[in-house]
């Protein structure tokens, strides 16, 4: 087969995020795994080859206008997750938005195949863009494979424990800041332990950005949680930005316990990151995350903050408990792999070449 696949997002603020982790990852496993096809990877505005079988558009956004209106190849789309979508009130679109939205799920309803992270998001194109069953095939993300279990003596966790200042003992969050996260109620539970965390995200230090715009709510929320808290004695706030994959695999192994309360996620690959590195994990059960982690996580209610701070207390001090979901995680996480990604991939390309 002949592919041709847009990469235009990684030459934008999405490299050092999930879209551009997963356009970077399947990049170089098709090539790499599968290189009997060919590959011709594009930016947009660029000239694709007539002779292509297939076009893949490996990301979506409901309010960018990436897909074009009218198709001159067979298409495949990757859909992570709906989220402005399916919570409207927490993603204000605005008529603009709204237009670009419809023009979006036009051009989605054309494509010949689409790809979903999730069952969950498989669910939620088929309700909200009107598509059938049959055309969405849902292909697992995975976490990347230096994301593993180090040897407590290696020199890499002594170094990075250094050079970021890490407490002995501390809760880890890695990712964005947008209302699904569910910062406010994070936070709002660690004050209440008194537990120290450690968060990993570009916009957690971000201070240039448009704090009248609704959907930074939350990032405003949890910056005053933060002042509020860092007039007291102690300190239980460290924020870190954004980290380097070879110290964010070091982060995961040194941290206690990893927690992603989200109300929602189109696949929550940090979850997976963590559990690959031997991380214990509390979550909740919104959006894709039970799906992900089985039974090798903590639930709890996302909804409330006590639930939430009973969590972290409870799995931060029971070390038998910690040991058993590490162990679980590391089992779950083996059932992901980027081959395995990229493999499911090609069958949905060759589905669509057959129609």
């Amino acid at each position: 087969m002949k592919i041709a696949i847009d990469v235009s997002p990684l030459q934008t603020g999405h490299k050092v995020r999930g879209v551009g982790f997963y356009i970077e990852h399947l990049k170089n496993t098709l090539v790499n795994y599968f290189p009997e096809n060919e590959y011709i990877f594009f930016e947009t505005g660029e000239q694709i080859p007539k002779d292509v079988d297939l076009v893949h558009f490996p990301y979506f956004e409901p309010f960018f206008l990436a897909l074009p209106i009218y198709r001159r190849f067979k298409t495949v789309v990757t859909v992570h997750d709906l989220t402005p979508i399916v919570f409207p009130k927490a993603f204000p679109r605005g008529i603009k938005g709204e237009l670009k939205w419809q023009m979006q799920r036009f051009s989605l309803k054309k494509a010949d195949g689409i790809i979903a992270d999730s069952v969950s998001s498989q669910k939620d194109i088929i309700k909200y863009v009107g598509v059938s069953e049959n055309k969405i095939s849902v292909v697992p993300l995975a976490a990347g494979e230096h994301f593993k279990k180090l040897k407590t003596d290696d020199p890499r966790l002594k170094k990075t424990k250094e050079k970021y200042n890490l407490p002995e003992k501390f809760l880890l969050y890695v990712g964005d800041v947008t209302w699904n996260k569910n910062l406010p109620r994070l936070l709002d539970a660690v004050t209440q332990t008194e537990l120290p965390i450690v968060m990993v995200g570009k916009n957690l230090v971000n201070e240039n950005y448009n704090k009248t715009n609704p959907w930074n709510n939350d990032l405003n929320r949890v910056n005053e949680i933060i002042k509020e808290q860092s007039s007291k004695s102690k300190q239980l706030i460290t924020r870190l930005g954004f980290v380097p994959d070879e110290d964010l695999v070091s982060i995961y192994n040194l941290a206690t316990v990893f927690i992603m309360p989200s109300l929602y996620e189109g696949f929550g690959l940090p979850v997976l990151e963590a559990m690959s590195c031997g991380c214990p994990v509390i979550t909740g059960k919104e959006g894709s995350l039970e799906e992900v982690v089985g039974t090798a996580a903590y639930i709890v209610d996302v909804y409330d903050y006590k639930s939430i701070a009973d969590g972290i207390k409870t799995v931060m001090g029971d070390e038998n408990l910690r040991k058993q979901l590490t162990k679980k995680g590391l089992e779950r996480s083996k059932q992901f792999s980027w081959e395995k990604t990229a493999s499911d991939t090609l069958s949905v390309y060759r589905q669509v070449v057959s129609l």
